[in-house]
């Protein structure tokens, strides 16, 4: 059985939309692109060590809009990423499309029975990055198993949310945690059951 991870750069208010430039989506009149860029922990060596290890190069599982935006940036700065090239990238979309970059695989017709007999099946984690509406469909259907989140201490008010209409109660555990020097927080969690209620001092 295969593992489906989800890998977030999030803000305090749960904002996902385009942490790394200016230039990645402006949809909705998007004005912060390029949020994360002033906190990243290059001079945190622990941090780094921390991050390298969440980006081991493993199969991606993404939507249309990150896929187009990883091919057009990953198959030429590989060395930046080691692997990149050789995992599989499996793509959602409602259309068929051309996938110029290497070992893509679409995925589009009945998603949800796509999804599970992947993970069904054996071979590295599925890890899902961007992708916030393909994500929403993860939650819904209960599919996500890991939650590897990069928080930076910044508001962004609007913007794409990671947890949005799609997301069920569930519970998680924290698994792994780092606080950089400069307030990003790394937590990794694992799914762990149902959300359980009861009253406090009671």
């Amino acid at each position: 059985m295969r593992k489906i991870v989800i890998q977030e750069f999030i803000s305090l208010d749960g904002v996902m939309q385009a942490p790394g430039g200016p230039k990645e989506d402006k949809s909705n009149d998007f004005k912060y692109g390029g949020w994360t860029a002033p906190y990243f922990y290059e001079a945190d060596e622990e941090a780094s060590a921390f991050m390298q290890k969440n980006m081991d190069a493993t199969d991606l599982l993404l939507g249309r809009e990150t896929y187009d935006l990883f091919a057009a940036y990953w198959p030429e700065h590989a060395d930046m990423w080691p692997g990149i090239n050789d995992v599989t990238k499996y793509v959602v979309s409602k259309n068929s499309i051309e996938l110029p970059w290497v070992n893509s695989e679409l995925i589009t017709g009945d998603v949800v029975a796509c999804i599970k007999a992947l993970k069904a099946g054996s071979n590295s984690i599925l890890k899902v990055i961007g992708s916030g509406n393909f994500a929403q469909t993860l939650f819904n259907h209960d599919l996500v198993d890991e939650l590897w989140l990069m928080i930076f201490p910044v508001t962004l008010g609007k913007g794409k949310r990671l947890f949005g209409e799609g997301t069920i109660p569930a519970a998680f555990t924290l698994a792994e945690s780092l606080v950089t020097s400069n307030g990003v927080i790394f937590a990794n969690y694992k799914r762990a059951g149902e959300v359980k209620t009861g009253t406090i001092g009671a």
